[in-house]
């Protein structure tokens, strides 16, 4: 009788260097008035590394930071998640933190 050991998988990714991830842009309101924090943002990712859904996962305080970054994070590329070889779709969390330099 043959058994059959457990497929790794792999979480997905939005680190990797060669994506070349854009950091989403400070919103000059946001800057102006000194706001500050950081988004988790909850990133469906498709098998071939699209963004399927962007969701706010837990807020900055700041609806302007909050939008900054989920429109930024749903144009970026990811490293789909995979089951053995086989790519397949998964969610990721996001962060991301805007700090405003002293």
């Amino acid at each position: 009788m043959a058994s059959t050991a457990p497929v790794a998988v792999t979480t997905a990714r939005f680190d990797a260097a060669y994506l070349h991830n854009p950091e989403p842009k400070y919103p000059p309101l946001s800057r102006r008035l000194g706001e500050e924090g950081k988004v988790l943002l909850k990133v469906r990712v498709s098998p071939n590394g699209q963004p399927t859904i962007v969701e706010l996962e837990r807020s900055s305080s700041f609806e302007r930071l909050d939008e900054a970054a989920r429109q930024t994070v749903a144009r970026w590329r990811f490293v789909p998640a995979k089951r053995g070889d086989e790519a397949v779709e998964a969610s990721v969390i996001v962060p991301i933190v805007f700090r405003l330099e002293s």
